[in-house]
């Protein structure tokens, strides 16, 4: 995740009696919504910035507006009353657009307006999931890193090229302007805000009333699927497959090589050609995969999962998972890992 090093809290923090100062205006925080509307992005704010939870201090409000306001479609079929317009987000000290869809389908102009006024008076930007697309169209992300879900990364930077988008992260939050990756991680960022707002002890008290953790591990990597494998052209395909069989053994490219029956510079360029890879790369990625298998389908030791795709030891296997999905095949386990009897 990425955080500025220092950002200023927003409103006056918790007193000793657990409350906020009386004179302290609240925090108001605005949802945009688009047609049709997910209610689970909605509902990661709205549970965040709009719940009041007994003995913890009511910091902000929150309110809904659209660019048509009355009935809105929402993905569920069900429409969802909005009364407020664009208006609304004049008087807006943050702003959350909660996914939109379809995602990368263009925002009506006034909304791309009402954001940059905001923006430029001072207002935070946030969005969730998909919603990172009304912000890039809006300009709010050019020269910046930003995310979206773990699926729509690539169709985010082929549709804005000015921004970075970094597919690994769970949010990425440059102070005025915020964005999640996929719907789950629109609590991440919406407790990092209240931890951002109001201290870590505060946004700790609500993520327990929430029942989650206050700060979730690792990145979304994890949490994407498995891409399917690469079309290779009958040269390579006997050869992958033989390979993935042997996970276990120690390979090398002389093996792999000799197996397919060319030289290893031969064999680089083929990968490289067919696969967009190396082939100790493909190699290394297709043990990562094994290993996910095994830790969510068994209770095998870290040292046996690793043993057994080839990767020699628990440490190997730590290092190599961190650096591919940003977790530890520890917590992984415990995310994804099947109960077994």
């Amino acid at each position: 995740m990425h955080a500025p090093a220092a950002a200023p809290a927003v409103n006056a923090p918790v007193t000793a009696a657990g409350t906020a100062p009386a004179e302290t205006p609240r925090h108001r925080v605005v949802a945009l919504l688009g047609a049709p509307q997910a209610p689970f992005e909605l509902a990661c704010a709205a549970e965040a910035f709009g719940t009041q939870r007994a003995g913890l201090p009511s910091y902000y409000e929150f309110a809904l507006c659209t660019g048509t306001p009355g009935p809105l479609p929402t993905t569920l079929g069900v429409p969802l009353l909005v009364e407020d317009g664009l208006e609304a987000l004049e008087h807006a000290d943050t702003v959350v657009v909660p996914g939109w869809h379809p995602p990368g389908s263009p925002a009506p102009a006034p909304v791309l307006d009402a954001l940059r006024t905001a923006h430029a008076r001072g207002t935070r930007i946030v969005s969730i999931c998909t919603g990172a697309f009304v912000l890039a169209q809006a300009g709010l992300l050019d020269g910046r890193r930003a995310t979206t879900h773990w699926a729509r990364t690539a169709q985010l930077a082929a549709q804005h090229p000015a921004l970075e988008v970094d597919r690994d992260v769970l949010y990425v939050d440059h102070g005025d302007v915020a964005t999640s990756a996929g719907s789950g991680a629109g609590i991440d960022l919406c407790l990092h805000l209240l931890r951002r707002d109001h201290g870590a002890a505060y946004a700790a008290q609500v993520a327990r009333h929430m029942v989650l953790p206050p700060h979730r591990e690792g990145s979304q990597l994890q949490y994407a699927a498995a891409p399917a494998p690469a079309r290779a052209d009958e040269s390579l395909a006997p050869l992958l497959d033989w390979a993935q069989e042997r996970l276990g053994e120690r390979l090398t490219l002389d093996d792999l090589a000799a197996r397919a029956g060319l030289s290893g510079r031969t064999l680089s360029r083929r990968f490289t050609e067919q696969l967009g890879t190396s082939p100790g790369q493909w190699l290394l990625a297709r043990r990562i995969d094994a290993a996910r298998a095994l830790l969510e389908q068994t209770d095998l030791p870290v040292e046996a999962v690793a043993a057994r795709v080839g990767l020699a030891s628990a440490v190997n296997l730590r290092r190599r998972f961190h650096a591919a999905l940003g977790t530890t095949p520890g917590a992984y386990r415990r995310t994804f890992g099947e109960r077994l009897n």
